[in-house]
Order: C-alpha cells, then sequence, then structure tokens
C-alpha cells in the first residue's frame, strides 16, 4: 500500500528530460543509445500525449492505443532521422493523426464524432508539423483523466493500478512494487479495469459532491504513489525522477481547490510539501543517497516547509488530524521542526506511527515504528520488531526489512549479521543507487568486523 511512509521527496521543472541530454535529429547515436533515449522521452510524455488524446477522443483506452502506436513510429524511424528537436511534439503530432485516421475510418458514426474529427481537423489546418507545444493546461486534465479512471464501477486496487500505469505512466513492475503484490497480480488488475472502462462508456469529467467524495480517495493515493515513486525510484540508475515528484505536487496542489473542505487532501499536500523541502540535501553531487540524520538541514526549503505546516494547519482546523495522510505530515512536521537531528521527537514519532498502524494494519508502517522505537528505546527493542516483521508474506522480497535489520544489528555490534543482512537487501534492491549504498554498508560491517 503506502510505500513512502518512510519519507522522501523532490521538484523539478514542468518539461526536464533530466535523464539524458537529447541530440538533435542531425547528432548520430549508437542504435542502443537512441533506443534508450527515445524511452526517456516516452516516459516522461506518455501521461501528457493520453491526456490530451482522451480529453478530444472522450476514449481513454483509445488514446492509450493511439499513443503506443506513435511510439512505435517513433522507435521505427527515429534510429536513423535521429531525435527530433521537440521530441513530445512530434509524438502529439503523430498520434493525433493517428486519431483522425481512426474516426475517419469509423465513417462519423454518431454527430459526436463527426464534431470531433472537424475540430482536429481544424486544428490540424493550423498546427505546425512536428513541432506543436502541448496543451498547458495539462494539469486539469490530468486530474480529470485521474478521476474517471478512479470510477467506483472499477475496484479500488484496480481504478489505481489503471490510473498509475495508463495516465501516469509506471510501469507494470513499479506499480508492484508500490502494493508488495506480484507484477501478474498487477497486470491482471490493469486489464480488467481497462475492459471496464472501454465497455462501460463513462464520462470524462471532474465529478462534483458526492460522486467527487466517492472518488477523492483513490484519486488522493494515485498522486501519492506517483510522488513516492518520484521520491525513491523503484529501478533503473537514478534514486529521483524528479518530473513525477513535480507532477504530483502540482495535482495535488489543484485537488486542494476542487476538495477545499476535504481535509484528507490538505493533508496529502502537507506531507508532500514537508517531504519535497529535503530535496537539496537528499543527495550528494554524484547522486548518492544521504540518508536523513546524516542531511545538511541548512539546505532544507524552509519556505516549502512553511507551506507544508500551513496546510497541516488547514486540516487540523477541519478536524481531521487523525487521516492517514494526516498522521504521516505530523510525523515529517516532526522531522521538519528540528533545527538539529539531535532535537528529533522520535517519541512523539513513534507515537504517530503506532496511530498510524492502528487505522491501516500494514506492515511497512511497523516496519517505520521499529525505525522510531529503536531511537526512543534503543536497537534491541527495535530489533525485537523486525524480527517479527520477518514472518509477513508482505515483506518476503522487500530489501527495507534486511536494510534496517542490518542497520540495528551494526548498532549492536553484531557486525557479521549485518553485513550478511545488507548484502541480502543489496540483492533485493532494484534501484542502483540503493544497492550500491547497501553494498557500501555491507563493506562497512565488513571492516567492523575484521577490527
Amino acid at each position: 500500500m503506502n510505500r513512502a511512509r518512510r519519507g522522501y521527496a523532490i521538484r523539478s521543472p514542468k518539461h526536464e528530460y533530466d535523464i539524458f541530454d537529447l541530440p538533435s535529429g542531425q547528432a548520430a547515436l549508437t542504435a542502443a543509445g537512441t533506443h534508450r533515449a527515445i524511452l526517456a522521452v516516452w516516459r516522461i510524455e506518455q501521461p501528457r500525449l493520453i491526456t490530451s488524446l482522451a480529453r478530444l477522443l472522450r476514449d481513454v483506452p483509445l488514446a492509450e492505443d493511439l499513443t503506443q502506436e506513435a511510439l512505435v513510429v517513433a522507435l521505427e524511424r527515429w534510429p536513423e532521422t535521429g531525435i527530433p528537436e521537440r521530441p513530445g511534439a512530434w509524438l502529439m503530432t503523430t498520434a493525433r493523426r493517428r486519431a483522425l485516421d481512426h474516426l475517419r475510418r469509423r465513417r462519423m458514426l454518431d454527430q459526436k464524432h463527426g464534431m470531433i474529427v472537424r475540430e482536429m481537423e481544424e486544428e490540424e489546418q493550423v498546427m505546425p508539423d512536428l513541432d506543436t507545444p502541448l496543451d498547458d493546461d495539462i494539469g486539469d486534465e490530468m486530474l480529470r483523466l485521474i478521476f474517471t479512471a478512479c470510477h467506483p464501477l472499477i475496484s479500488r486496487e484496480a481504478r489505481v493500478a489503471l490510473a498509475l500505469r495508463m495516465i501516469c505512466g509506471l510501469t507494470t513492475e513499479e506499480i508492484a512494487r508500490a502494493f508488495l503484490v506480484s507484477d501478474a497480480t498487477i497486470a491482471q488488475r490493469i486489464v480488467r479495469a481497462k475492459k471496464t472502462l472501454a465497455e462501460s462508456g463513462l464520462a470524462y469529467e471532474t465529478p462534483h459532491g458526492e460522486q467527487l467524495s466517492q472518488r477523492l480517495a483513490s484519486v488522493l493515493e494515485v498522486v501519492y504513489l506517483i510522488f513516492n515513486e518520484g521520491y525513491t525510484a523503484a529501478r533503473g540508475e537514478n534514486w529521483l525522477r524528479l518530473q513525477l515528484c513535480n507532477e504530483a505536487l502540482r495535482l495535488g496542489r489543484i485537488l486542494t481547490s476542487v476538495a477545499p473542505g476535504e481535509p484528507e487532501a490538505h493533508a496529502l499536500l502537507a506531507l508532500m510539501e514537508l517531504n519535497a523541502s529535503r530535496a537539496a540535501a537528499r543527495t550528494d553531487a554524484a547522486g548518492n543517497p544521504i540518508l536523513l540524520l546524516d542531511q545538511n538541514r541548512a539546505r532544507w526549503d524552509r519556505l516549502q516547509i512553511q507551506r507544508g505546516l500551513q496546510a497541516l494547519k488547514r486540516v487540523e482546523e477541519l478536524g481531521g488530524a487523525g487521516g492517514v495522510y494526516a498522521l504521516q505530515a505530523a510525523i515529517i512536521a516532526c522531522h521538519a521542526r528540528a533545527v538539529t537531528a539531535e532535537e528529533t521527537d522520535w517519541r512523539r514519532i513513534a507515537d504517530l506511527y503506532a496511530e498510524l498502524a492502528r487505522l491501516l494494519h500494514s506492515p511497512v508502517v511497523e516496519l517505520n515504528r521499529a525505525v522510531a522505537v529503536g531511537m526512543v528505546e534503543g536497537p534491541e527493542a527495535a530489533l525485537e520488531i523486525i524480527e517479527r516483521l520477518g514472518n509477513e508474506p508482505a515483506l518476503k522480497d522487500y530489501h527495507l526489512l534486511p536494510s534496517v535489520r542490518g542497520d540495528l544489528l551494526y548498532k549492536l555490534g553484531r557486525y557479521g549479521e549485518a553485513r550478511q543482512a545488507f548484502e541480502t537487501a543489496a540483492a533485493l534492491a532494484e534501484n542502483q543507487r540503493e544497492r550500491d549504498f547497501l553494498m557500501r554498508r555491507a563493506a562497512q560491517a565488513a571492516g567492523a568486523e575484521a577490527e
């Protein structure tokens, strides 16, 4: 479920190709390099392409199919022609033309389709080839699309998985990691949700009143999981995916205006703002992780902390201090208020995790509670909790369980066991930065053992 109870975050510009410095069409790339660059562009632009097409077609699965076709065309052409200077605009132009072709083949089965085609044809006449800017109001459209995918006709688990996969561009593996379930389980949920969405003719809308309340919890979960994946990437060489965190923060701010009286919307925004305030201090110059207690707090964004605390105050005014996101935000606020690591109110954090655990019954929350208990009562007390969690099926392949266990064992001077725990965690970690960090901890334990 809610993976990032540990708390991480970041910010980035709206259009930031932070994976590669993308070459122009004239630059030469190897076939493998071009393929990787295309997928980097695709990962960033896919949600925007689907959102724009879904707004025009009122058909989310069809919009996804057309964007996939645009990707196939790019994979065929770009290795020969080079990557365009505006790859997102190129993909949008290609996808929109595929949409036109599709609607023309259907011969305008009804007047609605005819109106859509005329609108698109008019835009096509004035649209510069391959250089068309993407929609500026995509934030509101993205949220509308998430609300559509989170319709009550679709099961809760399936609607969140669908939104994350199809609209937000996360892979099946990344979503499975967030929910601590198998890839196959997530794939089945997505297939069922897409079928329901395609067959039901659900309205493409931002609902109001009771309908909004019915979908809000799932929408909040989607936005939070987008943020989490950006804050600590499940896979790849980079620990952070800046554009995902930025998108989640933007959507969270919109949600507080769409649902101003919903305390959990403000709580989620508070949680993300407070986590994001630590962005600059979370990695070193080479991009390697820096743990919370080792961070230079002078680099924390105090203005963003104030925004987060103001949002948390609004939650309290609305009577929602006991909500799931509110409790997590209160935990992160304890860190944000501490000028030094030594001033952190770990007792308060442990109590908040205990309250959160009663609400969620989540082994991940219990794992985080163990860390806080260790800071208050010592590593032995925390290790007792960790050993009990070792039998939790959901944590069987969760690398942070042996990672925390290794840290506690190291503090207890049990260096050999600590080394083994860190090596186990590294073997389970799928992000290269985390894997390297854990192997450095294993080497540190091995060095201490040899002394």
